[in-house]
């Protein structure tokens, strides 16, 4: 198999897309009143949290400090 990275990174989004599609699903269907104590409602919000972190970590820019860029406001040393 030849994947190459980027198409790991395509379906590891993909995914987790429907896993908030999913989410938001059975969230919206869950049964009112809702407690707010209710340990199950409580832990698919804190699931939702945790896949809308993943996806925004994936479209974010990672900084990699350099020697010639040690911090992101430092630009680019040019010699």
């Amino acid at each position: 198999m030849t994947d190459q990275f980027q198409d790991c990174i395509i379906a590891a989004k993909s995914e987790l897309a429907v896993a908030r599609t999913l989410l938001n699903a059975e969230i919206s269907s869950y049964p009112t009143p809702i407690s707010g104590c209710d340990a199950q409602f409580n832990h698919l919000l804190a699931e939702r949290q945790k896949v809308l972190a993943a996806i925004h970590s994936l479209d974010t820019d990672v900084f990699v400090p350099t020697p010639r860029s040690p911090a992101p406001s430092a630009g680019v040393e040019s010699r």
